[in-house]
This record gives structure tokens, C-alpha cells and sequence, in this order.
């Protein structure tokens, strides 16, 4: 692993700006004097929340993406919209929002990338027990369609095994709760 960065942001210009997103265009110094341009999208980041029953199954959620026009199963997750709110308040706010379930614990797993060539956005992962059914309040069409999915927890790693469960946020959600909570895997 590089130990030092020999690269230096010159400057940074908004492109475009829209919702809570913009596009950055960053001139860079590289290493060895020379100088080029990238383009990304800046994004506020996101949670997403393994939410684990006490019986031991996870709750997915299976959301259309119109970047995919497809659906795409996932671990319930929602962007870092309310400026100044703690992420897990966030995590919290989202698993009820989408799913119904309210969680009694709330404890932070780890922090990915999303796509670091294309965004600046990382997404807080959670681990959320000591669930109990809720109220479902959906936002916007997706969201209205959005079904949820109570599924074993070992099922659910075989699920990106076979590819299931192809969303990155949720496949490092699981596996970073599998090295957690070894007996759930059995």
C-alpha cells in the first residue's frame, strides 16, 4: 500500500448540481509533475442496516433501481439526507421507513465505498437487533413497490454466493456480520 500521496488537488469546479448530488470536475497534480482532469458524482453518503431478527434471519428489501431498470435486492438502505443527523439515527429512521421494523440496537459494522472511481459516497453499515414490526412508510414510487424479504442468515451469504444478492453494500453488510456472529453462519 502507497504510504504517501503524491497527487495534489489543484482544483475543484461544480459541473452540475441537482437534488442532493453534484458533479465535480478536480484537476490533479500527479506524481511526476504532469496534470489531468476527473469527473465524479459528490454525494452526502448513505446507510444501509443488516437487520437481524431474533430468530436469526435478515430482512431484505427488493427495490426497483432505475439505473438497472430492474429490481435489485438489497439490505434496507437510504441516503445521508438530513444534514447533521448521526448516521445510526439515519439507519434507524431508514429501516422503519422501508421496512416497518424498529430496532431496539443499533451498532455500526463498518464504512464502504460505493464505486470510487465514479462517486465520493460511502455508505455506513449497521447491524440493527431486537426488532419489532413497525409501521411501513414508504417515499416515492420505488419505494411503494418495494417488497421485503425475511430470509435466513445463511441463506443469505449463499445468496452472494450464487448471485442472488449482487448489491456490494449488503454483501459487506453480511460477511462483516458473519465474522462478527460466527454462529449465525451454522
Amino acid at each position: 500500500m502507497p504510504t504517501s500521496n503524491r497527487f495534489t488537488s489543484v482544483e475543484t469546479q461544480t459541473v452540475h448540481t441537482w437534488a442532493m448530488f453534484r458533479l465535480l470536475r478536480r484537476l490533479v497534480a500527479g506524481s511526476h509533475g504532469e496534470s489531468f482532469e476527473r469527473t465524479f458524482v459528490s454525494t452526502p453518503g448513505a446507510v444501509a442496516t443488516v437487520a437481524l431478527t431474533d430468530i436469526g434471519e435478515i430482512v431484505l428489501v427488493s427495490q426497483y433501481r432505475a439505473s438497472l431498470d430492474s429490481f435489485v435486492l438489497e439490505i434496507p438502505a437510504g441516503m445521508r439526507d438530513i444534514e447533521g443527523e448521526d448516521p445510526s439515527v439515519t439507519a434507524v429512521r431508514e429501516l422503519r421507513e422501508e421496512t416497518g421494523f424498529e430496532a431496539n440496537s443499533i451498532e455500526k459494522l463498518g464504512e464502504c465505498l460505493s464505486s470510487p472511481g465514479v462517486t465520493d459516497s460511502s455508505v455506513i453499515v449497521f447491524l440493527a437487533t431486537g426488532l419489532s414490526a413497525g409501521q411501513f412508510q414508504p417515499h416515492g414510487p420505488e419505494e411503494e413497490a418495494m417488497q421485503t424479504v425475511l430470509v435466513p442468515f445463511a441463506e443469505a451469504l449463499e445468496m452472494i454466493d450464487d448471485g442472488r444478492l449482487k448489491d456490494a453494500k449488503s454483501a459487506y453488510g453480511l460477511l462483516l456480520t458473519a465474522r462478527r456472529h460466527p454462529h449465525l453462519v451454522r
